[in-house]
């Protein structure tokens, strides 16, 4: 039995920045395996489901000693993220997907946690969702039931089923915009507070540059966010910090501390193309010398 399943496609991203275009592997499936390997986790697992093209993907993962399982799919997700000057804004097109993840291929998989990585709204049917909450903590990134697809483009929608499913999560992560598209409320306590009503029992907000808040228990928790040394590439970063969250929460830690150590490691990840590839005490020395930084200001 591992402590973390990651549950998510590995696509293939086309990244479009001011700088440069860049062709690489991503999916929270992608960046959080990684991250976790970075870790150096044995008690963590990937499920995914890609088409064979691309099942080098998974032997790189395997040849860092990631447990993998992979479920056959036709297509493999395929996005095209382009940003802006400003990194936390970007648009996307989907050009390829891939087939939804079903209930019986997780009826030998045993985890403490389950990390669902939504990318499109078909990814995690209902009776999954409510299935994986019979067996333990479930987590999940909303980031995909707010995405309709119209020919190529990605477009922003309410999620149907939101309350539905959202009583079985007991971990959710959005960032602003998808806070504002489930709740209809700006201000994040009383998103929140709607989305703990609505049985969530850990709201985790993600505000790119400006930080994240957590809210638990009544209780909502600022996270200032540490700043990079240089802004190379923002894709993954939101997978990351949930990649470094979860990590702590499993070890029994804080959520202060939890969220700490997220801002850290996706800061890290920030600063290079391509996945989280720092170590844990890359991460301890931004929590240390950049919150006395922050402290100081």
């Amino acid at each position: 039995m591992k402590k973390i399943c990651c549950i998510g496609h590995i696509t293939l991203d086309k990244i479009i920045t001011p700088a440069a275009t860049t062709y690489l592997n991503g999916g929270t499936a992608y960046y959080f395996a990684h991250g976790m390997s970075n870790l150096k986790d044995p008690n963590f697992q990937l499920v995914t489901s890609l088409a064979e093209s691309e099942l080098s993907a998974v032997e790189e993962m395997r040849q860092k000693n990631i447990d993998v399982i992979v479920f056959p799919s036709e297509h493999t997700v395929y996005f095209e993220n382009k940003y802006g000057e400003n990194q936390d804004n970007r648009t996307q097109r989907v050009l390829a997907k891939a087939d939804p993840f079903k209930v019986d291929q997780f009826i030998p998989i045993k985890a403490d946690y389950y990390h669902l990585g939504s990318l499109l709204a078909d990814d995690f049917p209902f009776e999954l969702v409510r299935y994986l909450s019979t067996k333990g903590i479930v987590s999940l990134d909303v980031q995909g039931y707010l995405r309709k697809v119209v020919g190529e483009d990605v477009v922003a929608t309410d999620w149907t089923w939101k309350r539905e499913i959202l009583k079985y999560v007991d971990i959710l992560k959005v960032n602003e915009h998808e806070m504002y598209v489930l709740t209809g409320e700006n201000d994040v306590r009383k998103a929140a507070e709607k989305l703990a009503e609505w049985g969530v029992h850990e709201v985790v907000i993600t505000e790119g540059s400006l930080g994240s808040f957590i809210y638990s228990n009544g209780k909502l928790i600022e996270i200032r966010a540490y700043p990079p040394t240089e802004v190379v590439d923002a894709t993954g970063c939101g997978d990351t910090y949930m990649t470094g969250y979860l990590y702590m929460r499993a070890q029994g830690a804080s959520i202060r501390e939890s969220g700490c150590f997220a801002a850290a490691m996706s800061t890290l990840k920030l600063e290079g193309f391509g996945p989280f590839n720092g170590t844990m005490e890359d991460i301890r020395k931004v929590i240390d010398y950049r919150q006395l930084e922050m402290d100081v200001k």
